[in-house]
């Protein structure tokens, strides 16, 4: 999660806040954002583009591997055929 997701997550609890709570909307408004990023930083989370090409690097691993495989099995199979 980005810098500007968070803020608009923080943004979106400071709107929830009831109307006794806004004069203080200030300190809550930095410790929030204090423990937001906090908690973010301990998920690990990744972003969805960074996702989406490591979803294509193993995707591609898959293939080859599927395509290597293929060749052991042919080659495993034409070891054991006798000679002629």
């Amino acid at each position: 999660m980005d810098k500007t997701q968070s803020e608009e997550l923080l943004r979106r609890l400071m709107e929830g806040l009831p109307a006794s709570l806004q004069a203080a909307r200030a300190d809550l408004e930095a410790h929030f954002g204090r423990v937001l990023q906090s908690g973010l930083k301990r998920l690990d989370l990744v972003s969805r583009e960074e996702f989406d090409a490591q979803a294509r690097v193993l995707l591609r691993s898959r293939e080859l591997l599927a395509t290597l495989e293929a060749r052991v099995a042919e080659l495993e199979k034409n070891r054991d055929v006798p000679a002629k």
